[in-house]
């Protein structure tokens, strides 16, 4: 298989086996044209030509973002995606072949849960994202807000009156509001302007990034419930160093689009997957990150479900502080 056949291919998925097949085709494509990829592969004794289940698919540590140019095609890329850091911190720097592929990914993975973004007003309040160049983040919430095309829709930085006075209007009319915010900046406008918009989707990004203490998932949620007058907050679980996004509409379950498929790693053993119910890193599947790598390894904590859903529980202790991180429950 090619790249261009692998390309066509992504998201027309509609079975486990459809999904396995295009992994392994993934996996080979990237083994022979990603040389970093390769080493790393190598390094580890794997022998690529025996592995037949994405299971037993080497899973890069995402680390190697922050210090290596990963990358499988020998076109210069579109943009280069660069994930928050703290003072001191070295970012993770995503090289994006095909902004066209990034966008039909978060597209159709939006379109799955919430339907055509030209049904919604949709308001970004990710001040600290903005406020830097490269965010992919913005760059899907730009995108979402530009398909919506109505007049209300757009992001705010600090302007918290009006953006309540935006709100409040959205409500009398009767129009159906997603309202996508990074967790310490929702925090902060429910406490400076606790309006509230019982039938608008929340979703929150995730992160305090250095602005407020860490608060567990469910005190999170708790206050911005109070706060907005909903009766349960939505999250969006992605990174820098990925092309897919999975997304929670209630208690913190996430579930993924066809082409993104999360496993979990036993803490001790990173080459070994653990069981639903058990607690371990992250591991991600994204078919979409077809010119960089798509098999990651996070620095993330998870819990798979047997329904297929997953947990985000918090971070290893030796991690750096991102923007998606939430303390363990």
């Amino acid at each position: 298989m090619d790249f261009n056949t692998a390309r066509k291919r992504i998201f027309s998925i509609h079975s486990r086996s459809e999904f396995d097949d295009l992994a392994i085709a993934v996996f080979r494509l990237q083994y022979e044209y990603n040389s970093l990829y390769r080493s790393f592969v190598d390094g580890l004794g794997v022998n690529m030509q025996a592995i037949d289940n994405p299971a037993n698919i080497p899973f890069l540590p995402v680390s190697f973002f922050k210090s290596h140019r990963v990358f499988t095609t020998d076109q210069a890329e579109e943009a280069i995606f660069e994930s928050s850091a703290t003072t001191g911190s070295i970012p993770s720097r995503h090289f994006v072949a095909d902004l066209a592929l990034y966008r039909e990914s978060f597209r159709r993975g939006f379109s799955l849960v919430y339907g055509k973004a030209a049904d919604f007003v949709i308001i970004g309040l990710l001040p600290s994202y903005l406020e830097r160049k490269n965010s992919s983040l913005v760059f899907m919430a730009d995108d979402l807000v530009k398909q919506s095309r109505h007049a209300a829709s757009g992001f705010y930085l600090y302007d918290h009156e009006t953006l309540a006075q935006q709100l409040e209007e959205t409500r009398q009319k009767g129009l159906k509001v997603i309202l996508i915010g990074v967790s310490y900046a929702l925090l902060d406008f429910t406490e400076s302007h606790p309006i509230k918009i019982p039938g608008a989707i929340i979703i929150e990004t995730g992160g305090m990034k250095g602005r407020r203490q860490e608060l567990i998932r469910e005190e999170l949620h708790e206050r911005l419930c109070k706060g907005f007058g909903v009766g349960c907050i939505h999250s969006e679980y992605g990174m820098t160093e990925l092309l897919s996004q999975a997304w929670s509409r209630t208690g913190g379950l996430f579930s993924c689009p066809p082409w993104m498929k999360v496993m979990i790693r036993d803490g001790n053993d990173p080459l070994s997957l653990l069981n639903p119910g058990l607690t371990g890193g992250i591991n991600i599947i994204d078919l979409a990150n077809l010119y960089s790598c798509s098999f990651i390894a996070t620095d993330d904590l998870g819990r798979m479900h047997p329904n297929g859903t997953f947990e985000v529980l918090g971070r290893f202790d030796a991690a750096d502080v991102r923007g998606c991180s939430l303390m363990v429950s």
